[in-house]
């Protein structure tokens, strides 16, 4: 079995990291680069950076706030939020990305999946889907989750995946924020359907959640943010208890 995956996700707004519950109410949760180093020493496998007002705003993300992270780690950046064209994506690598994930902008012009995927490689773009339940399947929502795409998530990951896309960032707007678990159902729903790895997003509350969410929900990667910000658990001992469970993850 290979290893699963543990991400921290930065939202960034003006500089500093902030935490809402379902997209909304957000709250300052520190500083990128002072989490960033923690994360790194505890083992953290990967950070995502994402400027939740970069869209919104119509500017590119921070480069500032992608260098203070890069600057504190010695493992996958991935940068998301802003990113609409080749320039931007450019202006992240150079900043320190290792990866770009396209969210809004993949939308309104999947090609740029397709160029990205050719320039840097498709281990390098991240598609990232922000999705919510409807009475039959999940749909997609764009711009922060603020307008409904009128697309289905399941058949949106299988397109991404044909147009060059290396990973899946699949985020239920349900449980975003909520800690009550992922979304296991959406999540295993996305990931039969496509053959690159799905990264689990909104929920993450307890170690269990994980536990479940690599499981029933067969991810190959779970991202939080509250659970570790606040330090009420590090990573390391979610690793020790996910070994313990016997889902193989690095140390």
């Amino acid at each position: 079995m290979l290893t699963k995956r543990i991400i921290a996700c930065l939202d960034v707004r003006d500089g500093r990291v902030v935490k809402g519950v379902q997209f909304r109410q957000l709250r300052h949760a520190g500083d990128p680069g002072e989490l960033a180093r923690r994360y790194n020493g505890e083992g953290i496998d990967e950070i995502v950076i994402l400027d939740v007002t970069a869209t919104l705003e119509k500017r590119a993300a921070s480069t500032r706030t992608i260098g203070a992270v890069a600057r504190e780690i010695f493992l996958p950046l991935t940068v998301g939020g802003g990113i609409r064209s080749e320039d931007d994506a450019d202006a992240a690598v150079e900043a320190g990305a290792d990866k770009v994930s396209l969210n809004t902008a993949a939308l309104h012009d999947p090609g740029l999946i397709t160029t990205l995927a050719g320039r840097y490689g498709s281990q390098a773009v991240i598609v990232a889907i922000d999705a919510k339940r409807r009475e039959q399947g999940f749909g997609v929502f764009v711009r922060s989750g603020t307008h409904d795409a009128a697309r289905d998530a399941v058949e949106w990951a299988r397109e991404a995946e044909a147009r060059g896309a290396g990973e899946i960032l699949l985020t239920s707007m349900d449980r975003d924020g909520t800690r009550a678990g992922f979304d296991c159902e959406l999540t295993a729903a996305v990931s039969d359907a496509v053959n690159i790895p799905v990264i689990a997003s909104g929920g993450g509350g307890t170690f269990d959640h994980f536990t479940e969410v690599f499981t029933r929900g067969r991810a190959d990667a779970a991202l939080a943010a509250s659970i570790f910000h606040y330090a009420e658990s590090s990573v390391t001992a979610l690793k020790q208890h996910l070994r313990a469970q016997g889902i193989p993850v690095r140390l």
